[in-house]
């Protein structure tokens, strides 16, 4: 439940559209709803500006189903994310409810229900390789999900940097940029430091050798001499599109 679903049950109590009893009953399940197996929170949105999304690895395809119903259950819920759900969890979700907006990202899925109201603010999302793209598709997924309509801008590695260069008045429009990258992880800095907008930046596992399966990425993105990136965890799409939500209007 976000601000608005709890204004107009207010709202429905105070014209009598919606009885007192059952607003009680709706407003008891808003810190959670209890299904034995994960505590749902209903009352994150209200909270946070998003609501709780469901990571699928390490549940069955029953309790994806369940907790996917379970968010979808409260008005005002959304709006409900799936992700990095295989085909079974993908195909239960979809079981209890078949209106998702269903991404491939790499070997999994990212599922979207009940898209939020188109947000106005331009958001771009950049990739040093193709290799990115997985961890590119579950951002713009979940950037959709919260109302952005992003624009993807794909292979701009910094060892072939004029092809980033031929973005650069995409990048200083942008209100809000994700950059992901592997290998050495360059990039971030170097797009953080051509445009105003907050940079999340995202290191993935993509490289050889020394890249230590993001570890260096993820560094090197730490130390960075731009002020203000900021740095997610190795391969999180999720996490970057979260964390630019939260710093957009």
């Amino acid at each position: 439940m976000d601000e608005p679903a709890l204004s107009q049950l207010l709202e429905d109590v105070r014209t009598g559209v919606l009885d007192p009893d059952e607003a009680l009953v709706r407003l008891k399940r808003l810190p959670f709803a209890d299904l034995g197996f994960a505590r749902v929170d209903h009352h994150r949105a209200l909270r946070q500006r998003m609501g709780e999304a469901v990571y699928a690895p390490g549940k069955t395809p029953e309790h994806c189903a369940a907790v996917v119903a379970e968010l979808l259950s409260e008005p005002g819920s959304g709006p409900v994310v799936l992700t990095r759900a295989d085909d079974e969890q993908l195909a239960a979700a979809l079981g209890v409810a078949p209106d998702g907006e269903t991404t491939a990202t790499g070997s999994t899925f990212t599922v979207a229900w009940r898209s939020a109201l188109e947000r106005s603010a331009r958001v771009t999302v950049v990739t040093a390789g193709t290799a990115d793209l997985p961890v590119a598709r579950e951002c713009v997924a979940v950037l959709r999900a919260f109302g952005f309509r992003p624009a993807l801008i794909v292979d701009c590695g910094v060892a072939g940097v004029h092809r980033l260069l031929a973005s650069l008045d995409e990048l200083a429009g942008a209100d809000g940029v994700v950059v992901i990258a592997g290998m050495e992880g360059a990039l971030a800095s170097l797009v953080a430091g051509v445009t105003a907008a907050p940079v999340v930046a995202v290191p993935t596992s993509a490289g050889y050798g020394a890249s230590l399966e993001g570890v260096t990425a993820l560094l090197a993105m730490l130390s960075s001499c731009v002020p203000g990136l900021t740095v997610v965890g190795i391969d999180n799409g999720f996490g970057a599109a979260c964390a630019l939500s939260r710093a957009l209007p």
